[in-house]
């Protein structure tokens, strides 16, 4: 099972992922937002900010339910998410990846996976 340790790489690893996205299309397709991301079976969180220039570095995040986009996914899946062992679209579909969101940022984040 995945530590605290993996899931802050995982998070990492996505930010830098974000970071190589071309900035013309970045600047398309984001508008800033807040966003959690909930391990529940670690019991912890983390929180960025998105915007035009990418992410910003992930820190713990006392209060998940603040944010304006929140995931919630198990420390393994995450994981695996980060390593491209699983595809984002089919862990949401089976219920591995609950994304909480407005429906513009929805559709705004599946352009950018």
């Amino acid at each position: 099972m995945a530590n605290e340790e993996d899931c802050r790489a995982a998070l990492d690893k996505i930010v830098a992922r974000l970071a190589e996205v071309d900035g013309d299309r970045l600047a398309e397709h984001v508008v800033e937002r807040t966003i959690s991301c909930r391990v529940p079976d670690l019991g912890v969180a983390y929180r960025t900010r998105l915007h035009a220039g990418g992410l910003d570095p992930v820190r713990p995040d006392d209060d998940p339910g603040g944010a304006q986009v929140r995931l919630t996914v198990r420390a393994d899946d995450l994981v695996a998410l980060a390593d491209d062992e699983l595809n984002p679209a089919k862990a949401w579909a089976s219920g591995r990846l609950n994304i909480e969101a407005s429906l513009g940022d929805l559709f705004r984040l599946r352009k950018l996976l």
